[in-house]
């Protein structure tokens, strides 16, 4: 009985959470921002749990005989508990309809274990003689709010069929005049190389820090938005909302972003700056800065949005990879981060746009950025679509750029072809400009 009382559960809603999905997988959608492994006081419900979550984020086929192979690989499969397990939890759920419901209670249960956890270190603190009291306070009041903020496959076609979509496509294409087969990018030059930002693409954006890949995606982003109408979900893992709020109104309003930060503004500067919140705020935007945010996550925010336009990842080496599953390496993490990104593009059918560092190496005199320069490599360069690179100046260019250009560099383009872009850099709008100058490959 003390156990029960210390560490609060229900093995019947964890049953019926595990049990609706081996019923229908689909529902696994409804409960991935509710909950997470450890969120599961049963160790084999969280087993199955971080099975399920690695297939989901794999895009891989998901049912009760995967599931079983999936935890075989993971070294977690009891034979024959687990199968008989698996039929018992199946026969005695009653419907994949209630899982939020069941959900609930798990993440219900769970909370309350975390608060005795939590009480008990905090009561821990302040037994200790040489305890300060302000600190164990300050000490509680960061634990309990991080307790508070912790949450946040087709089938086979004849080609027939599929030839018949495509030709489709490209009479629609032409009588539209030519229009572009993705998103306007609001770089006319980059949208006749890559053709603007195409349905399950995955687009990077790969810089040095400082050279602006976050105002670039932020530029791009506003553009898609408001010339098509679609929602531009914009992932940040950095920067806070409302930083990335402040450098649209600057680059909306052309209004200095120091002045936006200082609050020293003109009479027309403040009309300037009431404008571009009034247009800015007719656009279909979303922000998360869930800085803890995995693909899965993402994916299972995505699914939700109305007329999804276009996902923006802000930025790539900074996400974690599926949880509970290992890695070798950071290397290879940030590799099946990758390979999960593309199959988010995929699934959604609409293109991922992701921002990425590049080495130290890039900055050395005398060259190009080359893709062996994105940090923690792994396969970003073979999963991405398209890769761009925001530099200063490269090779061919570096004596001839202005203090204020930068190059933007299509190094990579898997449908069409690849060159560099002049652009204008308005650092004190934190907006980007085209300029007269082209450079095909």
């Amino acid at each position: 009985m003390d156990e029960l009382r210390n560490h609060p559960h229900s093995v019947e809603a964890e049953q019926g959470v595990i049990g609706s999905v081996l019923l229908d997988y689909r529902c696994f959608e409804d409960v991935i921002e509710l909950l997470t492994s450890e969120d599961f006081y049963i160790q084999l419900h969280r087993d199955i749990f971080d099975t399920v979550y690695a297939m989901f984020a794999a895009g891989g086929v998901i049912d009760p005989v995967t599931i079983l192979d999936g935890m075989k690989s993971r070294g977690v499969y009891k034979e024959p508990d687990s199968r008989n397990y698996f039929h018992r939890l199946m026969t005695e759920t009653p419907s994949a309809a209630h899982i939020r419901q069941y959900a609930a209670i798990v993440r219900e249960q769970s909370l309350k274990r975390k608060v005795l956890d939590t009480a008990g270190e905090i009561s821990a603190m302040a037994s200790e003689p040489e305890s300060e009291a302000e600190k164990v306070i300050e000490a509680a009041e960061a634990k309990f709010f991080s307790i508070r903020g912790d949450r946040l496959s087709k089938a086979l076609q004849p080609i027939p069929e599929v030839l018949t979509r495509v030709l489709s496509h490209v009479r629609a294409l032409a009588e539209s005049g030519g229009r572009l087969p993705g998103l306007p990018s609001g770089i006319a030059d980059l949208d006749d190389m890559i053709g603007g930002l195409i349905d399950s693409n995955f687009i990077l954006i790969a810089s040095r820090p400082g050279v602006g890949k976050t105002s670039l995606a932020l530029n791009i982003a506003a553009h898609a938005a408001r010339f098509t109408g679609k929602t531009v979900v914009f992932f940040s893992l950095e920067m806070s909302r409302e930083q990335l709020a402040s450098r649209m109104l600057s680059s909306e309003a052309g209004v200095s972003s120091n002045s936006l930060l200082k609050g020293s503004l003109t009479d027309k500067e403040w009309e300037r700056l009431g404008s571009a919140a009034s247009t800015l705020a007719r656009l279909p935007i979303q922000f998360n800065d869930n800085a803890g945010i995995s693909v899965p996550d993402m994916k299972a925010t995505c699914r939700r949005v109305k007329n999804l336009g276009m996902i923006v990842i802000d930025y790539l080496q900074l996400m974690h990879g599926t949880p509970g599953k290992r890695y070798d390496n950071r290397t290879a993490e940030v590799g099946d981060i990758s390979r999960s990104v593309k199959v988010m593009a995929k699934e959604l059918n609409v293109p991922v746009l992701c921002c990425a560092q590049l080495s130290r190496e890039s900055e050395k005199q005398g060259r190009s950025a080359r893709m062996s320069d994105l940090r923690e490599s792994g396969s970003i360069e073979q999963d991405a679509d398209v890769i761009l690179f925001l530099q200063r100046g490269s090779k061919e260019t570096a004596d001839t750029l202005d203090e204020n250009e930068v190059e933007l560099a299509v190094a990579k383009n898997r449908h069409g072809s690849t060159g560099s872009i002049r652009l204008e850099w308005q650092g004190q709008y934190t907006r980007f400009s085209e300029k007269e100058w082209r450079h095909e490959a």
